[in-house]
């Protein structure tokens, strides 16, 4: 159901080097280049990446954890921008397409203490099953 979380790093290159090693034994393996960031995930010959190490913005201590739920169809990424949006969340990117990858659809909203809460379909070359691409 998690499709990928974001880790913030003071020393991003640094937590680069020791993530590309210590998740090597577990078939983990950088693949997703959106320099500075860099996201990890299995030697299967997609772009998909499932965990991501990210620099913290400027001046800041501590960011946001960034989490993605995988979703089953667009409708229901819509669904879930407007449920959060209802229950307080904060709107970080209403639904729709992104640049991150073809095919990236996903909406945004920050929960209550300002973390990062994503639902996202049918990206880096695979498709969600039920999604009808609506």
């Amino acid at each position: 159901m998690i499709d990928h979380i974001t880790l913030k790093a003071r020393d991003v290159a640094q937590s680069i080097e020791f993530y590309t090693a210590a998740l090597r034994p577990l078939g983990y393996i950088p693949k997703a280049h959106h320099e500075p960031t860099i996201g990890f995930g299995v030697d299967d010959g997609t772009s998909h990446s499932d965990f991501y190490v990210s620099p913290l913005e400027d001046g800041r201590e501590v960011n946001p954890t960034h989490i993605a739920f995988l979703a089953p169809s667009k409708q229901a990424v819509e669904e879930f921008h407007k449920a959060a949006l209802a229950a307080g969340g904060t709107d970080n990117g209403a639904p729709g397409p992104r640049a991150y990858h073809e095919g990236y659809w996903a909406a945004f909203v920050l929960d209550p203490d300002g973390n990062n809460i994503e639902a996202v379909v049918n990206w880096a070359g695979y498709s969600v099953p039920g999604d009808v691409g609506r």
